[in-house]
């Protein structure tokens, strides 16, 4: 251990600075390298496109390999993990004790196959086509009319009157889809692997979306503190979120370019699960919002 003295401070400050200056040139990841990254608590593949070093850290600017580019994003470097096998088998860790989405029907619609770019560039007429078809069919999707008004009273709350989701939420969507799939078993008597697969997906997709395009500006600093890494929306968030995905899909499905039976498939199992969020309207949803810590603070003080 060294002597206190001001050399020997000087000593550690240059070398402090020396550190920083090769973490600097090198940094640990590539342009172009393929790595594993994090997001809502998985493991996916990705790409990285660009870098930066900023107030002494690198950022990397990923691009998640079979999704499309809406989903790229910067992120630290702790969310990244070198490609080696052993990263690979903590992703199928992962994928294994969270259930891989990978395959689930709503997964596939956050992608675009390579033949499907491969078709939009023979003939990027035609693939728009097929994309407002679709979208004109995934439009038939009635919203029941208690729940138009939830989405009205939402958007009142929390763009207007600046309240909001008073976090976590009871019960949250991960209840809701287990909730929904208890009914069908119960009204049945069995829940059919399709219908598993698509809400298991719905689940799986709110977690890569909300971040993305479910939530107002003000809403993001409360995701921050409510949804750290190990922390998925879908066991915060509850029913006011969800619906805002459920309006969404028809927009989602129709960029995705999926299959005309899946697309008919989840309309109608999205239509059915609509309904039941409408029978239980007054259990899954809030009739009020909260006003925030920092709010209620500020207009205190101008009250004083």
């Amino acid at each position: 251990m060294g002597n206190p003295n001001v050399s020997g401070d000087a000593e550690v400050t240059e070398n402090s600075i020396n550190s920083d200056s090769d973490l600097h040139d090198s940094p640990p990841y590539a342009e172009g390298e393929k790595v594993f990254a994090y997001h809502s608590n998985r493991l996916y593949e990705a790409k990285v496109m660009r870098l930066d070093y900023k107030q002494k850290s690198w950022k990397f600017y990923v691009h998640y390999l079979g999704w499309k580019n809406s989903w790229d994003e910067w992120v630290d470097m702790a969310s990244l993990m070198k490609h080696t096998e052993e990263s690979k088998r903590k992703k199928d860790e992962l994928d294994e004790k969270l259930g891989n989405d990978k395959n689930t029907k709503f997964a596939r619609a956050g992608k675009t196959s390579n033949a499907a770019k491969g078709r939009k560039r023979r003939n990027e007429s035609s693939s728009k086509g097929k994309s407002e078809a679709n979208s004109d069919k995934l439009t038939t999707i009635q919203i029941p009319p208690t729940l138009k008004k939830q989405l009205v009273d939402d958007c009142e709350f929390v763009t207007h009157l600046g309240k909001l989701v008073k976090l976590p939420r009871t019960p949250n969507v991960n209840d809701i889809l287990k909730m929904y799939l208890d009914q069908r078993l119960k009204k049945h008597g069995s829940v059919s692997d399709s219908v598993e697969e698509i809400m298991n997906g719905l689940g799986s997709y709110f977690d890569k979306a909300l971040p993305v395009i479910l939530l107002y500006n003000n809403e993001r600093h409360q995701y921050q503190e409510a949804c750290p890494n190990n922390i998925t929306p879908s066991s915060i968030y509850g029913a006011e979120h969800l619906l805002r995905l459920l309006v969404k899909l028809p927009e989602s499905m129709a960029d995705a370019g999926i299959e005309k039976e899946t697309v008919k498939e989840i309309q109608e199992q999205t239509v059915d699960f609509l309904r039941f969020l409408q029978r239980n309207h007054s259990a899954f949803f809030l009739s009020t919002y909260h006003v925030p810590e920092d709010m209620d603070n500020k207009n205190n003080k101008q009250g004083e």
